[in-house]
């Protein structure tokens, strides 16, 4: 099994609050690494660790390696750019800019230096139909992305993050703010795109985690508690923690 990320004894602090807590852990390439535990346990700090997001957050300090390929990501070679554009992110709320459909897939490449429109006709078109959505928008390429569906907008701002062809796709809480039926094409996407990208998705919906991951880790009060195959994390936890979770007697 090749590994995307190789995390070692990885801290981050906000100021006074010590947010993860000495973490480390290897998550495979390809397929789905779902993160679960309740409100505040660390799990989104942890996920914005992976494409240094928590840098622009004031008051930010960590410690510990995060190998990528290789390389620690928060070595001082490393270009922040390029890490960001390999290593992609959707966030909670659907967040397309107000802007037109097509501009919204197309901004990443002319931040590149893309200015063929031909070429960038195509990554448009590749873009969305690998986000399942080129045959609702098609036809209104050139109306505002705003005003689509929630679940619409976030299979938008997911195909703005693969049009940059990205290695890794980190997800937080992606279908939280959005109704079952944009939750179910959502998940259905994830299952195809797995095959392809290495996806790690921040989730409090346990079902979610059990439907569409291979892997599983459960955080707690900044901790890793455990992380092994979902299926094994879901009928047979070794810690008790991780049990009492998933049975609902607590979190």
């Amino acid at each position: 099994m090749n590994h995307s990320f190789e995390v070692k004894k990885l801290n981050v602090f906000y100021g006074e609050k010590h947010a993860v807590k000495d973490v480390s852990i290897t998550i495979p390439e390809k397929g789905v690494t779902a993160v679960i535990g309740p409100s505040g346990c660390g799990k989104s700090t942890f996920l914005r660790c992976l494409n240094r997001m928590n840098d622009l957050l004031p008051n930010f300090r960590r410690n510990g390696e995060i190998i990528y390929e290789g390389r620690d990501i928060y070595s001082k070679e490393i270009d922040v750019i390029d890490i960001r554009r390999r290593i992609g992110m959707v966030f909670q709320k659907p967040n397309p800019f107000p802007k037109s459909i097509y501009e919204n897939i197309s901004y990443g490449l002319r931040i590149q230096g893309v200015r063929s429109k031909e070429i960038t006709d195509n990554i448009v078109e590749s873009s969305l139909r690998k986000a399942a959505i080129w045959d609702e928008v098609k036809d209104r390429l050139s109306s505002s992305a705003l005003s689509l569906s929630g679940g619409q907008q976030q299979r938008i701002c997911i195909a703005r993050a693969l049009a940059v062809e990205p290695e890794v796709l980190l997800l937080d809480e992606p279908t939280s703010a959005i109704d079952p039926i944009g939750t179910g094409r959502i998940e259905e996407l994830l299952r195809e795109l797995k095959k392809s990208y290495t996806i790690i998705i921040v989730t409090h919906n346990m079902q979610q985690a059990a439907r569409i991951s291979e892997m599983t880790a459960y955080f707690l009060t900044g901790e890793l508690i455990e992380f092994d195959q979902t299926s094994r994390i879901f009928t047979n936890p070794r810690d008790q923690r991780t049990e009492d979770y998933i049975t609902g007697r607590f979190g």
